[in-house]
């Protein structure tokens, strides 16, 4: 096999599974799992977090992931795969290495196996939370200025919404256009609706921006100047960032987060699995 989305494509082929379907067996966009197979890289979140979809996505098939993060540490402009040290055996020394190595190896098993039971037992409880957190409202009340910089998650649970106000209208900005040197393949790239923006008027900072989410979803929230913060939600859980200055969103999967800005709901971004670029809230110049 040459390169990495050709073998992995071939995989899931062999299998029969739809990249749909392979997306509910490991709980990742289909968006992602098709910039995987057209190596269409540059779309997806740093590179650890790229390593854990091959991983999800090869165990899902029932195939070791080791030839498919070989052949992605071996793509054209990757940097080198660590150095593996050299070991030298002792004499005599062979028997006892192979008996530590198979309990190393079941150690390992089990560990893993109770790592994704507690992964299972964590997102279906935190569904549950998530649907009790949207039917529960909280008292407004006005929180103190906060400058530009600060951009660090605070749990909803200590921060309450402010008094409903008059709502500034968001629209995702213009995206940078593509180099024309540059191939870019099909991307599931959901835009809001033009109720999002018709539902907004003027507002006033500090701007508190609420983030519930339903599903496991990868968010990326920067400044104007520069400053960012990104994570893999889990699911059932709230995010909430206050700013002097307009946020610059970058969501993985739409439909599984809803957004609130100053105590008031926004419009649903988009569908479940669809990535959002860019998206400035409120916009510069409200």
């Amino acid at each position: 096999m040459s390169s990495l989305g050709p073998y992995l494509r071939e995989l899931r082929q062999r299998r029969g599974l739809s990249l749909e379907e392979l997306s509910r067996a490991t709980r990742v966009a289909s968006s992602c799992l098709e910039a995987l197979e057209t190596e269409n890289l540059d779309v997806l979140p740093a590179p650890v977090f790229v390593k854990g979809f091959i991983r999800a996505y090869c165990q899902a098939l029932d195939v070791t992931p080791d030839e498919a993060l070989a052949l992605y540490h071996q793509r054209p402009g990757a940097p080198p795969a660590p150095p593996v040290r050299a070991v030298v055996e002792r004499r005599g020394g062979g028997e006892s290495r192979s008996r530590g190595t198979v309990l190393v190896s079941f150690v390992l098993l089990v560990v893993l196996g109770l790592a994704l039971f507690a992964v299972t037992l964590a997102l279906q409880s935190g569904r549950e939370g998530g649907d009790r957190l949207a039917g529960q409202a909280g008292a407004p009340a006005e929180p103190p200025p906060v400058p530009p910089d600060s951009l660090e998650p605070v749990p909803a649970e200590s921060v309450l919404a402010p008094p409903p106000a008059r709502v500034p209208e968001i629209r995702p900005s213009a995206p940078e256009p593509s180099r024309p040197s540059e191939a870019t393949p099909s991307r599931s790239v959901t835009p809001p609706g033009p109720e999002f923006a018709a539902v907004l008027g003027p507002v006033v900072s500090p701007y508190r921006l609420v983030a519930r989410v339903s599903e496991p979803t990868w968010v990326r929230v920067r400044m104007a100047d520069g400053r960012a913060t990104e994570e893999t939600i889990p699911a059932g859980e709230v995010r909430e960032w206050v700013s002097n200055a307009p946020f610059v969103l970058t969501v993985g999967n739409a439909g599984g987060v809803t957004l609130e800005l100053n105590g008031r709901p926004l419009p649903p971004l988009g569908a479940r699995g669809a990535v959002i670029s860019r998206l400035v809230i409120p916009p510069a110049g409200r």
